[in-house]
């Protein structure tokens, strides 16, 4: 495998880095901020200079107002994208990388036209209603009911886990409109608009502190949506919720590759400058600690090798089960990293507000192995579809 950048492409990154340089933010995401609503305008306000300037929707293909470009110059952007120490895509991520790209594959024009440029503007924060208490990796198995009733759905039913619901103005809702059957059939993929009455959040504290906006339990109560919100076809959601696949084959992990590489390198410096556990000589001479940094050295970089093999393969054809080899190791590999950090932190890491930065990072990477697939679901998805290894009986 071997990826070779053309004078365009490198034209395409000198621009890229160029841009982003001069107009990332100057200040912090406010992750821990008392409002909600601050979280909210920050991104939004980014989205909107990136839209001005025309880094907006950069796989999303230009007839709908996305940048349009390779899937090796998404790989430069995200590059750059990192190494500028840019903002995470946070509340506007849904909109931009799962409700927007569902559209331009299954919506009708007139949904396309109404929802995609204030995705694009950074006028609209998206949620995303999918797992529920009882349907969490077996999404299939969800039960939130949508009964017709003219040309209304009438939705009850509960969601857990919605990241951003407290702030977003629409859901992508996956919800059963016809019992029995398969599982995966009789499901509809439906644009929810958060304030619709009969819908109640209730937000979910995590232990990374009190001030965490990030997931809610969303609960219908007779919530009426109207039926030209269905995208696709009624019953057809599962197939609906499987055409964004192709925006950004392999790529959206590379800024997080990019600046865990970075973290490594922070820590080796912090271990030269920081006392071991004898609390004399330097971290970086105890030979547990000089392993683990070599460790986390090696296993980002092998991520990284894995990526632009994923990104070669891509380029060719629709993106297969291997990305779930990519997918498991990051996330355990960025758990270890996280740990790491707040190990050489010592008590220090108890302190939220460090001014190392790591503890609130590592607080959230619990969650790396279980978001968009458990590493149990990954490693069956790699063990049947990548080694072809039978399935297990079941019991």
């Amino acid at each position: 495998m071997q990826i070779e950048f053309t004078s365009e492409e490198m034209a395409f990154r000198a621009e890229a880095r160029c841009w982003l340089r001069a107009n990332v933010p100057a200040g912090e995401r406010p992750i821990h901020s008392d409002r909600a609503l601050d979280i909210r305008e920050f991104d939004l306000e980014w989205q909107r200079k990136q839209f001005e300037a025309g880094w907006a929707g950069i796989s999303w293909p230009s007839e709908y107002g996305g940048r349009g470009v390779s899937l090796i110059e998404q790989l430069i952007w995200h590059e750059e994208y990192a190494r500028a120490g840019a903002p995470r895509a946070g509340s506007c991520f849904v909109g931009l990388s799962h409700a927007g790209p569902t559209l331009i594959a299954r919506g009708t024009p007139e949904q396309q036209a109404f929802h995609l440029p204030r995705i694009l503007r950074g006028d609209t924060v998206w949620c995303q209603g999918f797992s529920e208490p009882g349907a969490g990796s077996d999404l299939a198995a969800l039960g939130t009911r949508a009964e017709i009733d003219g040309d209304e759905l009438v939705v009850n039913g509960a969601k857990i886990w919605t990241s951003y619901a407290a702030i977003a103005d629409y859901q992508e809702l996956l919800c059963r409109t016809e019992a029995g059957g398969r599982k995966h059939s009789g499901i509809s993929w439906v644009i929810c608009p958060m304030d619709t009455p009969g819908i109640e959040l209730r937000p979910i504290l995590t232990m990374v502190g009190p001030n965490d906006f990030h997931f809610c339990q969303v609960f219908y109560n007779d919530v009426r949506i109207p039926l030209a919100n269905v995208v696709g076809e009624v019953n057809d959601g599962w197939n609906v919720a499987n055409a964004t696949l192709g925006f950004e084959r392999g790529t959206g992990f590379v800024a997080d590759q990019i600046q865990n590489s970075e973290l490594v390198e922070r820590l080796i410096a912090m271990a030269r400058g920081r006392c071991g556990l004898d609390g004399l000589s330097p971290a970086i001479d105890d030979g547990d600690f000089a392993s683990r940094l070599a460790m986390s050295r090696a296993e980002m970089a092998g991520v990284r090798a894995m990526t632009y093999a994923t990104v070669s393969r891509a380029a060719n054809a629709n993106p297969g089960p291997e990305g779930s080899l990519v997918k498991l190791f990051f996330s355990e590999a960025s758990q270890r990293l996280r740990r790491l950090g707040v190990d050489l932190l010592g008590p220090e890491a108890l302190e939220l507000s460090s001014d190392a930065g790591l503890t609130t990072p590592y607080l959230r990477s619990y969650a790396a192995s279980i978001g968009g697939g458990t590493s149990d679901v990954q490693r069956n998805i790699i063990a049947e579809r990548v080694l072809g290894l039978p399935r297990a009986p079941r019991p």
